[in-house]
């Protein structure tokens, strides 16, 4: 506990101290001044120690280990047991958080969203891309029907997830047309969107395009998971056991 609260306010200290010596350097962006660039990472970091918690590794252990056997003869639904679990494991997560929340709220100052309204459409968006983010490591364990092990695909994911879904570096610092279709994949669905909603850049009708579209690639990713977790079921290979 007591590393896990020194290492999150060490990062704070270190985003801080980043991009105010990349802003002292270079001319700011006219919608991300310094104190919004600061917030925005911040509020990132927190989302990704929320979104780190994947439940569903437990789906190819199952596989690997052969357990996954004795699971499909109980009366529930493992894809809601792993959700569940996975939940349970982030609110407990969640709560190891905040005194290095507190800690590092006295390090660096994080802007609040502008309105209520704001702020309950950040949580709308938060709740959306948890589900979108669940579905898609919930769709690559799945592989593991077929493959036994998904280290690979999930590390190669996970890198693309973390560069292209604003978590890293704000999408409104790529060129054009690159930030155009990086706004509409579901990587953005996860990170960029809430933290869009939350410092403002999105408004109005805005706010609501992004928030369909972010239950599109949720409905998309729950049909994708549907078919995949009934073909896999339908082939089970026990190793081990």
């Amino acid at each position: 506990m007591l590393s896990e609260i020194g290492s999150l306010v060490l990062r704070v200290y270190l985003i801080r101290a980043l991009w105010t010596a990349l802003y002292a350097h270079n001319p700011a962006p006219p919608n991300l001044p310094l104190h919004a660039i600061i917030t925005y990472s911040t509020v990132a970091l927190l989302l990704s120690l929320i979104f780190e918690v994947d439940g569903t590794r437990q789906l190819r252990e199952k596989l690997r280990l052969g357990t996954i056997a004795t699971d499909l003869l109980k009366p529930i639904s493992i894809p809601g047991f792993l959700f569940s679990d996975g939940l349970g494991m982030t609110l407990l997560h969640a709560m190891t958080v905040i005194p290095s929340l507190l800690i590092a709220l006295l390090l660096v100052h994080v802007d609040r969203p502008a309105t209520a309204g704001a702020a309950a459409a950040f949580l709308a968006a938060f709740a959306l891309g948890y589900a979108v983010n669940f579905l898609l490591n919930f769709c690559m364990n799945c592989v593991a029907f077929w493959t036994l092990e998904t280290f690979a695909l999930q590390l190669v994911v996970r890198w693309l997830s973390d560069l292209l879904s604003g978590a890293i570096i704000p999408l409104a610092f790529f060129p054009g047309a690159f930030q155009s279709v990086l706004l509409h994949l579901p990587f953005a669905a996860v990170y960029s969107t809430p933290l869009l909603i939350y410092l403002g850049l999105l408004r109005g009708q805005q706010i609501g395009h992004a928030l369909l579209e972010q239950a599109a690639w949720l409905l998309a990713f729950a049909a994708v998971a549907a078919l995949a977790w009934n073909r896999g079921r339908d082939r089970v290979v026990v190793q081990g056991g």
